[in-house]
C-alpha cells in the first residue's frame, strides 16, 4: 500500500488572506480619502501590511506540518527550524476521533484524534481535509498491519 500524506488544510488560511486583503484596502482607501492630510497617522500606511503577517505564519506552519502513514507506523512530523517528530506504531492505536466545529464542518474540515496505548497516549491533528474518511483509512490501515486494505 503506498505511502499516506496527510497536511493541515489550506483553506483557513486562504480565508484569512481574503479578510486580511479586505481589511488591508479599506485601511488603505480610508486613508487615502479621510486621514492623509492627518500629521498623527502618515505611518498608517506602510505598517498597514502588517495584516497579512497572520495568513502568512500559519501558511508557514502548515507547510511544515505533516503526517506520513508508510507500512506499520504513522509519523507525525511539525517544526519550521527546529524538528519535533512523532512515530506511533499502527498496531498501538486504539482509537480514531473525529471533531468538528461548525466553522469546520461548514468546510469540511475537522481534527484527528489519535489515541495508542501508553503515556503520551493522544496525538490530535489539526484541520485536516475530509477528517472521516482519513479516519477510516488509518483504522484500516491499523487493522491489516499496513498491508493493502
Amino acid at each position: 500500500m503506498s505511502d499516506l500524506t496527510i497536511r493541515p488544510t489550506g483553506k483557513f488560511i486562504i480565508v484569512r488572506t481574503v479578510a486580511a486583503g479586505v481589511f488591508f484596502l479599506i485601511i488603505e482607501i480610508v486613508w487615502y480619502s479621510q486621514w492623509r492630510d492627518q500629521e498623527a497617522l502618515h505611518f498608517l500606511p506602510l505598517i498597514a501590511p502588517l495584516v497579512f503577517l497572520s495568513p502568512a505564519m500559519r501558511a508557514l506552519r502548515r507547510q511544515f506540518t505533516k503526517t506520513v502513514i508508510a507500512g506499520d507506523r504513522l509519523r507525525y512530523e511539525t517544526g519550521t527550524f527546529a524538528k519535533s517528530t512523532r512515530t506511533i506504531q499502527l498496531s498501538k492505536l486504539q482509537d480514531v476521533r473525529v471533531d468538528q466545529s461548525v466553522t469546520q464542518r461548514m468546510f469540511g474540515v475537522g481534527n484527528l484524534s489519535i489515541e495508542t496505548a501508553g503515556e503520551a497516549s493522544r496525538l490530535t491533528i489539526f484541520d485536516v481535509d475530509q477528517p472521516q474518511a482519513l479516519a477510516d483509512e488509518i483504522m484500516n490501515r491499523a487493522q491489516h498491519g499496513g498491508g493493502p486494505a
